[in-house]
């Protein structure tokens, strides 16, 4: 027998507490750690990154922005303690970087690793004995490629492979599961440009990313099926000189899953027998449905229609100022309806720089102080290779 881990149910569950059951309706999907931020600098802007300056961590928001890197090449590490306010054995772990390919500066290769541990997990038979600890994770493992396909725009892809341990088995029963493996791509485009303003040059990028394209994630030996988290993520950038040395950079995210709805049971007539096989219908249909047929209907299959299609778009309102490359003030703003999730948040952040590291960090404040949210810290800690050449003498 399968154990359903209560640390799952409650990173769902506490998310959602305050939206009405009528109308609360968030989408479900496998794998939910691959939504997560991995690095300080986005998630101190409200969880934006399509279109800011490329880094070491484009991976996660835009890959193709690695063929615009400036550095030859970068290698970031990633450290989040999740859900800190409730337990203390959660995090998520992320190694990510990218090497520029041959003399032209056109291309790029890049990969990351993450790692999602939900901490130990006791269990217990029938009888509400203990019987075992374990350790839930997940865990994902990309590679990718990007090129300019002129001298303002780029395309980049994603080839992924996912790890999903959620559960342990009943060694009484014999039942001895093993976790769920999943394969997916990503697929991007960016463009930018340089308007003057005035008598600045400026630069106004646009960027987008539809992530984890691919198959669905099984638990329970396949009985259990879920989508992976398909999100289409649209952003611009725009970034201006204040002064010599000082810009500032405003930015705008949004983002959709592209997942169907679950049919709910509040939408069908429950009280009859025809109700209940139409809704018995419609769930297998969803059970069955395939994941690119899915990404279709995710634009059409709201119960609430239009209006509720609009609800499953989040936004993320971010600015950033940087001194001269070298010191980093960030600041954001992450909305989901309380229909879909309910995950308002505002968060900010610093970094410093110098020619081998950087160090950002970055801490969210939950609009709602009950939110498990509130209080997350991020810390990343990026490695420059240019950098690091450049100060042992190479060339």
């Amino acid at each position: 027998m399968k154990y359903l881990l209560p640390a799952v149910m409650l990173l769902i569950g506490a998310l959602t507490a305050s939206a009405q059951k009528n109308e609360f309706n968030p989408i479900e999907t496998g794998v939910t750690s691959l939504g997560i931020a991995p690095d300080a600098r986005g998630a101190s802007m409200g969880d934006l990154g399509a279109a800011t300056d490329p880094d070491a961590n484009s991976q996660f928001w835009n890959p193709s922005k690695y063929a615009f890197a400036y550095s030859r090449a970068a290698v970031s590490l990633n450290y989040t303690p999740w859900l800190r306010k409730l337990v203390n054995d959660i995090f998520l772990a992320d190694l990510s970087g990218y090497w520029k390919l041959g003399s032209d500066d056109n291309q790029a290769l890049s990969a990351s690793l993450r790692y999602f541990s939900l901490g130990e997990v006791s269990g217990c038979d029938q009888s509400g004995a203990d019987v075992m600890s374990y350790n839930p994770y997940e865990m994902s493992f990309d590679v990718g490629y990007s090129r300019k396909l002129s001298e303002k725009y780029s395309m980049g892809v994603v080839f992924r492979y996912i790890y999903s341990a959620l559960g342990f088995s009943d060694s009484y029963a014999g039942d001895q599961q093993t976790g769920a493996s999943a394969f997916s791509a990503d697929i991007s485009g960016y463009y930018v440009t340089y308007p003057i303003v005035g008598r600045n040059e400026c630069q106004w990028a646009f960027g987008w990313n539809i992530s984890n394209i691919g198959t669905k994630v099984s638990f329970n030996d396949g009985n259990d099926p879920a989508f992976l988290p398909t999100n289409l993520k649209l952003g611009t950038t725009f970034t201006f000189p204040l002064a010599d040395y000082h810009n500032l950079a405003l930015g705008l995210d949004l983002n959709k899953l592209l997942v169907p709805a679950r049919p709910r049971e509040a939408d069908f007539d429950m009280t009859t027998s025809e109700g209940q096989i139409e809704y018995e219908k419609k769930l297998q249909d969803w059970k069955d449905m395939s994941p690119i047929t899915g990404i279709f209907k995710s634009f059409t299959d709201a119960p609430g229609g239009f209006k509720e299609e609009l609800r499953e778009i989040n936004f993320s309102l971010g600015a950033e100022y940087n001194y001269n490359q070298q010191f980093f003030l960030r600041a954001g703003y992450y909305y989901e309806n309380e229909f879909k999730g309910n995950r308002k948040y505002l968060a900010m952040g610093a970094g410093f720089a110098l020619n081998v590291l950087r160090l950002d960090a970055s801490y969210m404040i939950a609009t709602a102080q009950s939110s498990p949210l509130d209080q997350t810290l991020r810390f990343t800690l990026t490695f420059d290779m240019d950098g690091l050449k450049d100060l042992f003498g190479g060339r």
